[in-house]
């Protein structure tokens, strides 16, 4: 299946669709992708987008047939060149989908918009079709880009159906804007006023850098720490939103050479962050509890006991790391989930099946 047929037979949810450690971008990367920008024309194929980047658009399709071939632009740019997308982020976006059916008639694929359901799509780059990231790539955060899929081809239509995903009709258009990014070592901002101590772990951490955590020679305490070492000023991550985080776990409990190595860290991963619901079970109850209501922006010294973690035994643990755990968490961002579909309700007027009579019990 060619890659467009291929990035169209998921929900845009699933779109859901390394940068410099330090987050600049180099002055020769700027200049050249500014004045190229300045320099691009619309492709006049596309269709128009109106309304403010971060509210829901409007689409007027052209009166010809839909282009047989894929075509981009970027229709409104944001401002700022130390914010540029690059092609390992992970972006905040919102994200609609639209069928243009015939010369100027199209509509808005139902379901497949992040303005109608409050929560926004989390795109990580590196997992997107070169088509979308080379459209999005060095473009400022705030740009709203617009992609023009060509209709399905019989082949296509033939293996989308195959697959069980649906073939639409029509050209498939995306509206996509830029509301945020997060690169890989991404930390929050400030210094820290805290790095625990006493009967708490000692935390250090270097700039763009995994966290050194020293474990004291003491029991651990018995129940949750969740312990600001910056205390963020963004808004309060709220029970069922998306979190994304740089986190370093250990165990409180040395290892048989008396160290105390991660067991877990994003890190390890590049410093890519990772992103997961919180507050609902989704994660270790620790992490629940610990971050709903701590600000955006704040980095978290959370000490779980194994109740609320993954056990206080080989058997509980079932292969996750045992006891008492230690975590460093950076609270990058938190955005909202979608909400859940709704169950279809039962008809009031539907006559009862055979075999059945109103009013009876079970």
């Amino acid at each position: 299946m060619h890659r467009r047929a291929a990035a169209l037979a998921v929900p845009l949810t699933a779109i859901a669709l390394a940068v410099s450690s330090c987050g600049s971008i180099p002055d020769e990367w700027r200049t050249p992708a500014f004045m190229r920008m300045g320099e691009d024309e619309l492709d006049p194929r596309l269709p128009e987008v109106s309304g403010d980047v971060g509210e829901e658009p409007e689409v007027t399709f052209p009166d010809n047939e839909p282009p047989d071939e894929e075509i981009s632009g970027i229709v409104s740019q944001g401002s700022g060149e130390d914010e540029l997308v690059r092609n390992d982020d992970l972006l905040v976006a919102n994200v609609a989908q639209y069928q243009w059916t015939a010369p100027g008639e199209g509509e808005l694929v139902e379901g497949q918009s992040s303005y109608e359901t409050g929560a926004p799509d989390l795109v990580r780059m590196e997992q997107m079709p070169e088509y979308i990231t080379e459209g999005l790539v060095n473009q400022p955060v705030g740009s709203r880009a617009v992609f023009v899929f060509p209709p399905l081809t019989e082949e296509e239509r033939t293996q989308a159906e195959a697959a069980g995903q649906p073939a639409p009709e029509g050209a498939s258009v995306l509206v996509l804007d830029v509301m945020d990014r997060f690169n890989k070592g991404a930390v929050v901002p400030g210094e820290q006023t805290s790095n625990g101590g006493g009967d708490l772990p000692e935390v250090v951490q270097e700039g763009h850098s995994q966290p050194e955590i020293t474990i004291p020679e003491t029991d651990p305490p018995e129940d949750l720490v969740v312990e600001p070492l910056i205390e963020g000023d963004g808004p309060e991550v709220e029970e069922g939103q998306q979190v994304i985080v740089q986190y370093t776990g250990v165990r409180w409990e040395a290892d048989e050479n008396g160290a105390h190595e991660p067991f877990d860290s994003t890190w390890s991963r590049a410093g890519d962050p990772f992103d997961t619901t919180i507050g609902a079970g989704a994660v270790i109850e620790g992490w629940d509890e610990g971050m709903v209501g701590q600000s955006v922006g704040s980095r978290l010294l959370l000490v779980v006991p194994g109740d609320m973690a993954y056990g206080e035994t080989e058997e509980e643990a079932m292969g996750g790391p045992v006891g008492t755990l230690v975590f460093v968490i950076d609270i990058l961002g938190a955005v909202d989930n979608p909400p859940p579909a709704e169950e279809p309700s039962a008809d009031p007027s539907a006559e009862p099946s055979e075999g059945e009579e109103e009013g009876s019990e079970e």
